[in-house]
């Protein structure tokens, strides 16, 4: 054998009781397990790690990452890495880089900068799903990625590729792109369709546009992975919008960050919780990721009304430039409840910068817009409207809007799954980026008894594995690929605060991919173990 993991505590990702094992790897695979009850000599290997005080789990899936350009340009990408991350779900949220033109590239670097930087330090050399997925196993030299990746296809870059920034229902012919747009992305490996549906272009899609793209990806055995409506004013209306468009279309769902924000929701998880438990019981497919933190983290302009960003980035600031045109934003935003903040009346004192691309604006990092418009004399709106013209929409934002209570309930429900929505720019990012795992593990398991042990790590592997239909991951299995995390479950825990969001996890000993150590002793080895995962056909 390659390497045998002796006396260790296994958790096996099925949320079945753990139990301590010898567990041997050969050839990228796990071998052998050989329990302390059973009899028979124990495995021997070229290398052998102790596993004494340690839990031995499969590695970690981040259903929700946004690292579509960080795994390109970090060779070490510690920050899910360190966490015990074996595979992320890219292509989130309805925009991403694949399938694109010259045109639609250049629109959605300019669009999600806040999200992956301007890419100005990447050879954007792909344009279809295929040729992405080619480039990141590929990757440094053709040694690959820091870990594996999955890609969702998404709705919003689909659809600025067949029509544009127009808010208007396709035609046939827009529509008939769409479908072998997405048709193409899947075939070409991808597992599903994201959509971000308070972000522009994807929330110009009516439910039928949307239902016919997700007959589209029934069709290919993936899942459909919306960033609805609202997770505002409008919340619960949005979530049943998304089981009844899926179902009406056969296809499976999958939730993305689902919670339940703003003071309108406090509260009213069980409500959700309800819908879904209904839905499941009369034969809906469902399953839902969550972060283990109350704030969200997305762009300043993602505030905006839906009307201020039709036409793509340039039209949005031409717009702010114009004084009556930002003045009529500022009311909506204020007043009214603008679609891009969920229907609810914008609160400037929860919106906190957390990056921006021009150096010259880092002292608004860290601090609330509200602040920043106190400290120089002038109203929220002002600062906001002066940070999206100076920094070309690049800003990106905490909005502190969550409950406690509804992030437990939610984390109890047995569909759901841990996705971290790491945006990993800035000066101060969230730190979901470099703890959510870690949290789950030490905070939510261990302290608060919020999940046992080994349920908790159900969420974070099997489950997922079992949603991205991976037939070889996800449990810890003789035959199984040697994804592997081995951790202290007395000391585990997030090192990343609000305050030092880049702290990395503490009692994460070894993290393995393909049977290859990526962290060794705590600390990040130069192996690039991580490709692809595509898509299994039904």
């Amino acid at each position: 054998m390659d390497t045998v993991v002796r006396d260790v505590r296994v958790i096996d990702g099925s949320g079945t009781p753990s139990y301590r094992a010898d567990v041997a790897l050969d050839g990228g695979r796990i071998a052998e397990i050989r329990r302390e009850t059973d009899s028979g000599p124990r495995p021997g290997a070229a290398r052998v790690v102790d596993g004494a005080g340690l839990a031995l789990s499969p590695g970690f899936i981040d259903m929700h990452a946004h690292s579509d350009l960080a795994l390109l340009r970090d060779p070490a990408h510690e920050a899910k890495a360190a966490q015990g991350v074996t595979l992320e779900v890219i292509g989130q949220d309805g925009l991403s880089y694949a399938p694109v033109d010259d045109r639609t590239l250049a629109e959605v670097r300019a669009q999600i900068t806040g999200w992956n930087g301007d890419g100005s330090d990447i050879d954007f050399s792909w344009r279809t799903v295929g040729e992405y997925l080619d480039r990141l196993d590929h990757g440094f030299g053709g040694q690959g990625i820091a870990v594996n990746a999955a890609y969702l296809v998404p709705q919003g870059t689909v659809r600025m590729l067949a029509l544009g920034w127009e808010d208007r229902a396709a035609t046939p012919g827009e529509l008939a792109r769409m479908r072998q747009l997405v048709a193409e992305g899947l075939e070409q490996g991808a597992v599903g369709l994201s959509s971000g549906l308070t972000y522009t272009p994807g929330m110009y899609a009516d439910d039928a546009e949307l239902t016919e793209l997700c007959r589209v990806v029934a069709r290919y055995g993936g899942y459909y992975c919306p960033h609805h409506r609202s997770y505002g004013a409008g919340a619960l209306e949005a979530y049943a919008e998304m089981v009844g468009l899926t179902r009406q279309a056969g296809c499976a769902l999958h939730l993305a960050h689902a919670t339940m924000n703003f003071g309108v929701n406090k509260g009213r998880a069980p409500e959700l919780l309800a819908l879904l438990d209904e839905a499941l019981a009369s034969g809906a497919d469902i399953t839902l990721d969550t972060y283990p933190y109350t704030p969200g983290c997305t762009t300043l302009v993602a505030m905006l009304p839906s009307w201020a960003s039709e036409g793509g980035p340039e039209a949005i600031l031409a717009r702010l430039r114009d004084d009556a045109t930002a003045e009529r934003i500022r009311h909506v935003m204020e007043v009214e409840g603008a679609d891009g903040c969920h229907g609810v009346p914008i609160e400037w004192d929860t919106i906190e910068i957390s990056g921006v691309s021009d150096p010259a604006l880092a002292d608004h990092v860290g601090r609330t817009v509200a602040a920043s418009a106190r400290e120089r004399g002038e109203a929220p709106w002002t600062t906001a409207r002066r940070l999206l013209l100076q920094d070309r929409l690049g800003p990106t934002i905490l909005q502190h809007v969550g409950h406690e209570e509804n992030v437990r309930a939610i984390m109890r429900h047995p569909v759901h799954t841990g996705g971290s929505d790491g945006i990993l720019q800035g000066a101060k990012p969230h730190p979901r980026a470099y703890g959510t795992f870690p949290k789950y593990l030490g905070t939510y398991a261990r302290e608060l008894g919020v999940l046992s042990l080994e349920e908790c790590v159900a969420h974070l592997t099997g489950r997922p594995a079992a949603r991205l239909r991976l037939p070889d991951r996800g449990l810890v299995r003789e035959g199984y690929r040697a994804d592997l995390v081995l951790f202290d479950p007395d000391t585990v825990a997030a090192g990343s605060t609000f305050d030092a969001p880049r702290t990395l996890p503490t009692g994460i000993a070894h993290v393995l991919i393909d049977g290859r150590f990526v962290i060794e002793d705590g600390r990040r080895t130069d192996v690039l173990a991580g490709r692809t995962v595509q898509r299994t056909r039904p």
